[in-house]
């Protein structure tokens, strides 16, 4: 005995209407919400001044040390000691803690001993995001 399907007409009979009507809905509202949220940034607003105001950090920036032939260290065109040197890098943490990064050019010549310590002055200083870059880099 063979069974017979037969085809549902549920779906012959499904209104698309509704569904267009939502999706326009939200069209309109998507627009309107972002239309408001660009006036309030465009909203001429006269701001009180404070005299002590600073920012908490320093906009950041990468600190360069130069280490030339004979080991001395550079910074911002004036030559450092290793004491020097960490104090420098101490206060670039305080002005940036966690996102202060330090860039340490060395001559190729220089001796290796020379970059390890200033490799150290930056953990020291809590400075984790140094690297030590080449004549490409």
């Amino acid at each position: 005995m063979a069974v017979t399907i037969e085809k549902s007409r549920t779906l012959g009979n499904l209104s698309l209407t509704p569904l267009i009507d939502i999706v326009f809905l939200l069209l309109i509202f998507f627009l309107v919400a972002t239309r408001f949220a660009e006036e309030e940034r465009e909203l001429d607003v006269m701001l009180p001044e404070a005299s002590e105001a600073q920012p908490l950090t320093v906009q950041p920036r990468e600190l360069f040390i130069n280490i030339d032939r004979e080991g001395r260290y550079f910074v911002t065109g004036k030559t450092l000691s290793l004491d020097q040197l960490h104090h420098v890098l101490k206060t670039a943490w305080v002005n940036n803690p966690g996102r202060q990064s330090v860039v340490i050019r060395a001559d190729r010549r220089c001796l290796w001993d020379s970059v390890v310590a200033a490799m150290n002055a930056c953990n020291k200083a809590h400075i984790h995001d140094y690297r030590v870059t080449t004549k490409d880099g």
